[in-house]
């Protein structure tokens, strides 16, 4: 079966081969890490690795359960190493493994040794990892497949469907690779995703913060999936739950927030004011890894098309390197994503449709009060007056964009 190709992965990769650096690479489950992995060591076979120099564990294999040690570990992959040659070490899932970074940090002094792991949590991989892994180390962070990506892996018989119908199907049936690479249908996919779902609920969060009320977790879930690019904060999940009749207290709801968080399941974007920039610290808006993730728990989730585009745009921003913020401007109006990188700072606002005056006025009027010359944009769905300029302002269609 023909894997998708993730160019820009395998390019970081590929500039980080042989630097003395940790490599490691993080994402939620199933977004594609383990055969990133496979095509990177199929490159190293080509280009004259000789396969005895290549060790690669996953330890989602029971196969390798005894070396969930991390002194079990280290010992199996010194017998093997070679001792005058580059060992390319894939470590993958390694967050099983008890104390997997006194393995990691001592392979990673040897000279020889070309360290890669991998991880399906932010536990994992944010700033307690910097703590525990002593050598230096670059972080890949990846994501399923973006829309250009998605159109790309399409099977030859899907290619002459038209960039919308691309979409539809890119909303209906996710952006998961496995989904794709084996063209499963809508009920398949449903399946494949609720499956996903119930693994990073069950062995992501329920078992990592010893959770007794599954269910509890599951209507907060559910919340945050359903209110998808709107200001949220622990009290206001607990008080809305409360009304409902499913009481959670804001203590819980801010632990099971962190955990789903951490899960990479769902990300977090911070609110930025822009005038005084600062960061602000509650009523950010989350997003989930996935739109699709909604189909199998929102009702209606086909009526929120604005939110379900800034769940993209801001995945696709992510993809394409930015730190992402949302915006805050004086009086209490927004920019939907502010996008920071090393060259600075671009602005984003997001809408389905801008073709009434009205909605292009109320769309345009938070990006015209930014007062310093930071580029500008407008993404939509319209595919008629679909680009334009607005005194500097450029309007795109969102499709175009996410295939540039």
């Amino acid at each position: 079966m023909q894997r998708i190709d993730r160019t820009a992965y395998m390019e970081w990769l590929l500039h980080h081969k042989d630097k003395q650096l940790i490599k490691v690479v993080s994402g939620v489950r199933r977004c594609g890490k383990s055969t990133l992995f496979d095509i990177y060591r199929d490159y190293l076979r080509q280009t004259g690795v000789e396969e005895k120099q290549i060790i690669f564990l996953n330890f989602e294999d029971v196969e390798y359960e005894d070396l969930c040690d991390y002194r079990m570990l280290y010992d199996y992959i010194k017998e093997i190493l070679l001792p005058d040659k580059m060992n390319y070490i894939f470590l993958d899932e390694v967050q099983h493994v008890k104390q997997f970074e006194k393995t990691v940090n001592t392979l990673f002094l040897k000279e020889n040794c070309d360290v890669y792991i991998t991880g399906s949590n932010a536990y994992f991989v944010s700033g307690e990892l910097a703590t525990r892994l002593s050598g230096r180390y670059a972080e890949l962070k990846m994501l399923p497949l973006s829309f250009a990506e998605f159109c790309s892996g399409l099977k030859e018989e899907r290619q002459t469907l038209t960039k919308v119908e691309k979409f539809n199907l890119y909303l209906e049936i996710s952006s998961f690779p496995y989904i794709l690479r084996y063209g499963y249908g809508p009920r398949e996919a449903k399946e494949y995703l609720r499956d996903i779902y119930n693994t990073v609920l069950l062995k992501d969060i329920v078992a990592r913060l010893n959770i007794s009320d599954v269910n509890t977790l599951e209507n907060v879930t559910k919340f945050l999936l359903h209110n998808i690019g709107n200001r949220i904060s622990p009290t206001k999940i607990a008080n809305t739950l409360k009304s409902q009749g499913k009481g959670v207290d804001q203590k819980t709801a801010d632990r099971y927030l962190r955990g789903l968080t951490d899960s990479l399941m769902i990300y977090e974007a911070v609110r930025y004011n822009i005038k005084g920039k600062q960061f602000l610290t509650q009523q950010n808006k989350y997003y989930a890894v996935d739109v699709t993730l909604r189909n199998i728990l929102v009702r209606g989730r086909d009526s929120d098309i604005g939110h379900i585009l800034e769940n993209i745009v801001y995945l696709e921003l992510l993809r394409r390197g930015y730190e992402v913020y949302v915006g805050q401007l004086a009086g209490g109006s927004e920019i939907d994503f502010v996008a920071s990188d090393a060259q600075g700072i671009v602005y984003y606002q997001v809408a389905a449709t801008t073709l009434e005056e009205e909605t292009l006025k109320r769309e345009l009027a938070p990006l015209r009060k930014i007062e310093d010359n930071y580029p500008k944009y407008l993404l939509t769905l319209d595919e008629v007056f679909g680009n334009g300029d607005y005194e500097g302002i450029k309007k795109k269609n969102v499709l175009d964009w996410l295939l540039e």
